[in-house]
């Protein structure tokens, strides 16, 4: 049986001058001869993705769809009609977001995160921005401070929200994400929070001390490369620690704390700097660094 929307491991039936058929005669695609393989002969097993062409009929081609039906997607809006939208998919008929399934207007050259549905009525693949309608409402899998993996869908003043282990979603505030973040942009982060009302809080360190290992990286990563001294301390303003560690001031201060206390690292007046360790060559005197002059703007 095809599955519409979906790849197919189907058998070459037969072959004719236009392409070749797939499947017994009552289930047959045609497979175009400008996608078939060289040396496909009747009798193979061929893995295609299938969809309706402009008529509605099954068809099949090798080429790689941007998405499938069940996908999350960032797809560029190519064309816009009263009706709808036409997306690129990867494939020579663009997907198709009707107006009724648009979260808002589009305009050619928008970049919209789209689910790929299928509508069973008329086996044709559609697109929805309509994201939380698809999302599971049962948060009872999930759990505080858990990695997740995200994928961004919009991006509003309050924050970025994203689409949680393609099943859920939730918000990463501006104010606890140090980075900016791109419509569609895959990445890790953890549960902060999940509220009496269902909605979920979601941060991209995790949250507690279980960050400050890789914030620690962080820090001794830039004062190697900064010859063994920054001049930020744990007095320097939230800003400047943001612009230069992507980290809040508490986080900072905290993960400096525990370094200084591991005896890796001195705090003074002037800023952080690497302990020399016993049998290590002294850390040669760095060249004068563009941050120096912005931090002191900033401290």
């Amino acid at each position: 049986m095809l599955v519409i929307g979906s790849y197919n491991e189907l058998v070459v039936e037969r072959k004719v001058d236009f392409g070749f058929y797939l499947n017994p005669k009552e289930d047959e695609v045609l497979l175009p001869a400008k996608y078939a393989p060289e040396g496909l002969e009747p009798g193979d097993t061929i893995q295609v993705f299938v969809y309706t062409d402009s008529e509605d009929r099954p068809i099949a081609t090798t080429l790689t769809p941007l998405a499938v039906v069940g996908d999350f997607a960032c797809l560029e809006v190519k064309d816009v009609q009263p009706f709808g939208a036409f997306l690129e998919w990867g494939l020579e008929k663009d997907l198709f977001l009707p107006k009724s399934e648009m979260q808002e207007r589009v305009k050619p050259g928008d970049k919209v995160v789209v689910k790929a549905c299928l509508d069973t009525s008329t086996n044709r693949v559609y697109a929805t921005s309509k994201i939380s309608l698809h999302m599971d409402k049962n948060l009872e899998e999930l759990a505080q401070g858990e990695m997740v993996d995200l994928m961004i869908y919009d991006i509003t003043t309050l924050g970025f929200k994203a689409i949680i282990n393609n099943r859920y979603t939730g918000m990463l505030f501006r104010n606890d994400t140090f980075r900016e973040l791109s419509m569609g942009e895959r990445t890790t982060g953890y549960i902060h929070r999940i509220k009496e009302d269902g909605k979920i809080d979601l941060l991209l360190k995790k949250p507690g001390y279980g960050s400050v290992s890789d914030s620690a990286a962080g820090v001794l990563e830039l004062l190697e490369k900064e010859g063994g001294f920054i001049p930020l301390n744990d007095k320097s303003s939230p800003d400047a620690i943001k612009e230069r560690f992507s980290m809040s001031k508490k986080e900072f201060k905290r993960t400096i704390g525990g370094l200084y206390k591991k005896r890796i690292i001195q705090i003074t007046d002037t800023g952080i700097a690497l302990v020399e360790q016993p049998g290590e060559a002294p850390k040669a005197a760095r060249e004068p660094s563009p941050w120096d002059a912005a931090t002191k703007k900033h401290s």
